[in-house]
């Protein structure tokens, strides 16, 4: 997949400048194409796309949905040039400052757009045959989540497990009842999906014609309360009354000394695997229609996964389980004419998944602020260990950012101050220079990975706008306050422009 060198730059839709408080797929995110175009960038990484929940933090990989797009990332101005609202209706808006989108304010003025444009649409009488296309080709996932959606509604927002023993089980003439009862709102749900998946065929087609590809992200496991669980229960790890056996996590490590309970339930692989994966199949040529490439998070459960018996506060007390290796992605080979994945393969890794990765000549990924610790595979993440058939972070979203990572003295994990100094003193001896405070310290670590022999790097918008810790996307260990970052408009200049050009040029990703 990775033939030639090329870097790029991670920045989420949520994170692109816009006039409406988040980004969009409107002339903000155009903008910044036209940036990465300028720049000689031919890769633009992006998280989840799906719908996120408030409850649930605003995380892009805890949603109602794995195949619904966001309706958040409706843009009001495409809206407006459609004729689905008005130019008053638009200009409605709440005054949006600063560097944090505001999720509940957002929600609460795009939702206002959305009854208008619903209206409008169906007012028109117009019988639109491309509305009616949509909904057949996506009909294995669409009317599913448009009635979870209206029935989530109807039921106050509860937990489907929680609704009526007929809708919770899927009995066809309760669901055949709820379809007609719902009629309208099932509609409205449709009607969102087909806009927000016509807005993004648009945004990808200028990506594309730009020579760009965009590099998008394909959760392992879903939400529990979604739309994928209820519709599909026998598939999970799930008791007769539809409450999950066990979830999902990863156990003890050096960074985490009870592990991550993330709590999604578990898949049951074998039942799958007797019905040729097609949930995942489908999972898949879907995401490869709205992507160029696609990162495969959590690559490890797909070798072995974590199961954490229901009921445990923390992910101690699990056990590794078989995932479906080798079987599952023949199938996908079989099925798809290329496979343009990346194994997401951080954290505590394995020979097998090692194995597993190079049998299927996936890239795997390296980070450059793994690279120094005193962790057992640190080294792993150093440059002169690099292959050319990877993907090399300076840091992902989860991580700090460079600025961030540097000037980190207080205690991590189970770091303590002097590990961590040792730590930064190693990884500014590695890029040459001696000072963590000297101006543009983060452009010798990104020189440094963009001369890696690498075939692909990536660098966070973040890092080469030297931010600090105040500006990462996420903190996984820290409940509130993540996926909110933002960019500014006016930080995309030619001068940045032209610095990123100039290292693209200087290391041999100039095309």
């Amino acid at each position: 997949m990775l033939k030639k060198r090329k870097s790029g730059i991670l920045l989420h839709v949520t994170s692109l400048p816009s006039a409406f408080g988040i980004g969009d797929m409107g002339p903000g995110t155009r903008l910044f194409i036209d940036f990465l175009a300028d720049s000689c960038q031919h890769i633009w990484q992006i998280l989840p796309l799906n719908p996120t929940r408030i409850q649930y933090g605003n995380s892009p990989y805890s949603s109602p949905s794995a195949f619904a797009g966001n309706p958040l990332l409706l843009s009001p101005i495409v809206l407006l040039e459609e004729g689905l609202v008005s130019k008053g209706e638009v200009e409605k808006v709440t005054v949006f400052e600063g560097r944090r989108v505001d999720y509940r304010g957002v929600s609460e003025y795009k939702e206002r757009l959305f009854r208008s444009a619903v209206e409008r649409k169906l007012k028109s009488g117009r019988k639109d045959w491309r509305f009616d296309q949509f909904c057949e080709e996506n009909a294995c996932w669409l009317e599913d989540y448009a009635l979870f959606e209206a029935l989530k509604d109807h039921f106050r927002g509860e937990v489907w497990s929680r609704w009526t023993a007929g809708i919770r089980e899927r009995k066809g003439d309760e669901l055949e009842s709820a379809r007609k009862r719902f009629k309208d709102s099932v509609g409205r749900e449709k009607l969102l999906q087909f806009l927000f998946f016509k807005q993004w065929s648009d945004l990808k087609a200028y990506v594309n014609n730009k020579n760009i590809q965009i590099f998008g992200d394909l959760p392992i496991y879903v939400n529990y309360d979604s739309a994928d669980v209820w519709a599909h229960q026998e598939l999970f790890k799930l008791d007769k009354n539809g409450a999950p056996l066990a979830l999902s996590g990863v156990p003890p490590d050096y960074f985490s000394s009870t592990g991550q309970l993330w709590g999604n339930p578990i898949y049951r692989w074998e039942r799958m695997k007797e019905r040729g994966f097609k949930w995942w199949i489908d999972r898949i040529a879907h995401n490869l229609r709205l992507f160029d490439m696609v990162r495969l998070d959590h690559f490890r459960g797909f070798v072995d996964f974590w199961k954490v018996p229901a009921g445990e506060s923390t992910a101690v007390n699990g056990t590794w389980m078989k995932g479906p290796r080798e079987d599952f992605f023949t199938l996908l080979l079989n099925r798809f004419s290329s496979l343009p994945i990346v194994a997401e393969d951080l954290g505590e890794i394995t020979q097998e998944v090692h194995s597993l990765r190079d049998r299927f000549q996936f890239p795997g990924m390296r980070v450059l602020q793994f690279g120094f610790s005193n962790a057992e595979n640190s080294e792993y993440h150093r440059p002169y260990n690099y292959v050319e058939n990877c993907v090399a972070y300076t840091g992902t979203h989860d991580n700090n950012t460079l600025i961030g990572w540097l000037k980190e003295d207080r205690s991590s994990h189970s770091n303590s101050r002097r590990e961590m100094r040792e730590e930064k003193r190693r990884a500014l001896a590695y890029v040459g220079n001696r000072s963590r405070q000297a101006r543009d310290v983060h452009w010798d670590f990104i020189r440094t990975l963009m001369m890696s022999c690498a075939r692909l790097v990536i660098i966070p918008i973040q890092d080469y706008l030297g931010l600090g810790e105040k500006c990462r996307m996420n903190h996984p260990s820290v409940p509130e306050g993540n996926w909110e970052w933002r960019l500014l408009s006016e930080e995309l200049t030619s001068v940045l422009s032209e610095r990123i050009r100039e290292c693209t040029r200087i290391y041999g990703r100039y095309d």
